[in-house]
């Protein structure tokens, strides 16, 4: 395998073991127990950094669904450790190998409406796969583009773009410290990534030779093991594509993505009652008619998180739809109102059916 060469080391029984991958370019040996690298470019993960164009063995991906953050574009990759591969599962986040290297990259075009043109690169967040754990690393991009620095502080960037209606929006980026990484990055009390699962996977991506469902493609080159049959795999709609699914599994998508991580069994705000895991099937679990445990000023709305046919009483949308800190949910990751994303659960809810009441 050529492109990146990685070390990554931990102890097992009193020793430590190196997990190499042969490559061109600088080694890049990572104590995964250790302090992580102070400069990205030292994963030597991509052959350009700033058109986001990686080295070989660092494998491109994306996601069916959007996971909203202020209208940010993302690029993901995933590396893993020569002759090591992810485990298969058809609902929960695949088990990925030691010294698994997840990257994602936020991005902003300067013109939305051209997004294969420049962008201002923003910032790079790292979960590093170690032997008991997740570690999750923010790297700060320098203004020229050319590399990033480890800012586990976090911090504001200032942005500006042409958004889609042709107005210039302008706002400062929050990047997370690591311990604001984990308000999302979290799974039955330990740290988990959020999107390689079946169900976003499951979609075509076009590779230098070819578009491939990336489920076959990770088959294929001995990165997935445990898919039997890749057409009985799970596969969630497009939320923004009315072609994919209907309105209830677009709009139900939608909260999934960005809104289960934290409101499932074991996520940090499952102690409020509401699953929003695409697979709930019991409308009250995942909010319709169902009374809040702790809204604060969002119940001056109403008295259910979801009122069907009345999205105005709905305090679900309302938080979806306001950027006070102290309401809005998600609690971090935007400070913009996703107006599409409330356009769709507003029309969601709209179009349900209102509870039939009974004496």
């Amino acid at each position: 395998m050529t492109g990146i060469r990685g070390a990554f080391w931990t102890g097992l029984i009193g020793l430590s073991f190196c997990l190499v991958c042969e490559a061109t370019g600088p080694v890049a040996q990572v104590d995964c127990e250790g302090p992580p690298p102070e400069w990205l470019s030292a994963y030597n993960l991509f052959s350009d950094p700033a058109r986001q164009l990686p080295n070989d063995g660092v494998v491109p991906y994306d996601l069916s669904a959007l996971l909203f953050a202020d209208y940010v574009t993302k690029h993901r990759f995933v590396w893993m450790p020569s002759g090591t591969s992810a485990t298969y599962h058809d609902y929960e986040v695949f088990d990925f190998p030691v010294g698994t290297v997840l990257v994602k990259t936020f991005a902003f075009p300067q013109d939305a409406r051209r997004p294969e043109g420049d962008m201002q690169l923003v910032e790079t967040r790292l979960l590093v796969r170690t032997r008991t754990t997740w570690k999750m690393y923010p790297y700060v991009w320098n203004k020229e583009g050319t590399d990033a620095r480890l800012t586990l502080a976090g911090a504001r960037v200032p942005v500006s773009w042409i958004h889609t209606d042709g107005a210039t929006r302008s706002i400062q980026f929050n990047v997370p410290n690591v311990n604001q990484c984990k308000h999302c990055h979290i799974g039955s009390g330990a740290p988990l990534p959020v999107g390689p699962k079946a169900r976003y996977l499951n979609m075509d991506y076009a590779y230098p030779a070819g578009a491939e469902n990336q489920l076959v493609h990770w088959t294929k080159t001995g990165r997935l093991t445990g898919l039997a049959d890749p057409a009985t795999a799970p596969k969630a709609p497009d939320w923004d594509d009315p072609d994919s699914g209907t309105l209830g599994e677009r709009a139900r998508t939608y909260l999934d993505i960005n809104c289960a991580h934290c409101h499932s069994p074991g996520g940090p705000a499952y102690t409020s009652g509401l699953d929003l895991r695409y697979d709930q099937t019991t409308p009250m679990r995942y909010g319709v008619m169902k009374s809040p445990v702790a809204a604060g000023r969002a119940a001056s709305i109403g008295r259910y998180d979801i009122v069907p046919g009345d999205p105005d009483k709905s305090i679900l949308l309302y938080r979806l739809a306001t950027t006070d800190p102290g309401v809005r949910m998600p609690t971090t990751g935007r400070s913009l109102v996703h107006d599409e994303g409330v356009e769709l659960i507003r029309e969601w809810i709209a179009n349900m059916a209102a509870p039939t009441r009974t004496n």
